[in-house]
């Protein structure tokens, strides 16, 4: 088996790529409301965080699409150092943003951020750097994230865990095989949700026993069960898919908690029918449609290119807005609208620009440098 570094890139699925970019999109618009809500149970775009899920899913039928009948070809080392080109310059920039924004989270929503010395932070960016998480004891912000500078870098962590499940060994799973790790994963996905004590899936950004697991939880169906979907899934011809589907996921991104504090369960199958019937629906559509014009065609291209830029910086500004609405008790959404909007534009504008001036110029070099 040689290491082929002339593997042509195949044709993207150009209505996939926009929808990563709609549910990007969306999980900035759910992090600038998430300061205003009263409790998780009255989230704004309350169920925005299943983003994540899609894209776990997503990422399961990409990378099958990509790499499956490539493995004659392909060593495990050139997959990895592929995923690394692809994933890692974009970590790297997300942590430096998060760092240079980390003082001006200056505010009572960050109760370590006034006990942490320069060189610890750096520490901790440099960390950030391998997309090693750090345990809780080395926190410096006071919300136990792994990643304290980035915290939407735990998925990227699950990520690659999932990747490196598909390269040693889980590739090779028959269909049947594979069927049953998605169907075991499927129902250890509904026990959480539908048996558990919190009634969603939200977490898996500490590093401890039960943000671990459901980090784990989250991750594996929707994976593994986007990587089933492209084996057996069949495209047919769907029209004006990308309408459709965008229309779909955002409904599912803003529909409000279900049963409250008392019926904890019925909001938890809610979330097992999205993950396990509704996302796989949504993705088998999209790569059933086509772009049938110029406009489309662009809009999901500039979708699908900031998607992961977006998701991977944008957070540092999260940060400092969530700051700024905790130093202004009371303030309205209304009021702080402008803010928002700056934010959300903002954060837009930082990603195309890391795109355009950092990450494809560095990702082309790498590819240069070691071919």
């Amino acid at each position: 088996m040689t290491d082929n570094r002339t593997l042509a890139t195949k044709p993207h699925y150009a209505i996939l790529d926009g929808l990563r970019g709609v549910a990007a999109l969306m999980v900035v618009i759910f992090h600038i409301c998430e300061p205003h809500a009263p409790d998780h149970l009255d989230l704004i775009i309350n169920h925005g965080y299943l983003a994540v899920d899609f894209f776990f899913l997503l990422s399961g039928f990409v990378i099958g699409y990509a790499y499956d009948d490539r493995w004659t070809k392909l060593t495990i080392g050139g997959f990895f150092r592929r995923r690394l080109e692809r994933l890692q310059p974009m970590v790297i920039m997300g942590m430096i943003i998060g760092a240079i924004c980390f003082y001006f989270g200056d505010s009572k929503a960050f109760p370590l951020i006034h006990t942490i010395p320069m060189w610890r932070m750096l520490v901790v960016m440099l960390i950030g750097f391998t997309l090693i998480p750090v345990p809780i004891s080395m926190d410096i912000r006071g919300w136990q994230e792994m990643h304290p500078l980035d915290g939407p870098g735990w998925s990227l962590f699950f990520e690659y865990i999932a990747n490196i499940l598909y390269a040693l060994g889980l590739r090779k799973l028959p269909k049947w095989a594979l069927t049953l790790l998605v169907v075991i994963s499927a129902g250890a996905l509904v026990n959480h949700l539908v048996l558990g004590k919190y009634g969603d899936v939200i977490g898996g950004w500490s590093l401890n026993e039960e943000q671990l697991k459901i980090g784990f939880t989250r991750m594996m169906f929707p994976f593994f069960g986007g990587l089933l979907l492209f084996r057996v899934a069949k495209p047919t011809h769907i029209k004006n898919s990308f309408l459709w589907c965008s229309v779909l996921l955002v409904a599912i991104l803003c529909m409000p908690r279900l049963g409250g504090a008392e019926k904890l369960w019925l909001n938890g199958l809610y979330e097992s029918v999205v993950i396990i019937a509704l996302f796989p629906l949504i993705v088998y559509m999209g790569a059933s449609g086509t772009v049938k014009t110029g406009r489309e065609a662009k809009i999901c291209k500039f979708l699908g290119d900031i998607s992961y830029p977006i998701y991977i910086t944008h957070y540092a500004f999260i940060y400092v807005y969530t700051g700024w609405v905790s130093n202004h008790p009371g303030v309205g959404f209304t009021t702080a609208l402008p803010w928002a909007l700056l934010v959300f534009f903002g954060s837009i504008t930082v990603a195309y620009a890391c795109l355009k001036l950092y990450d494809e110029p560095v990702r082309a070099w790498l590819k240069r440098k070691v071919a």
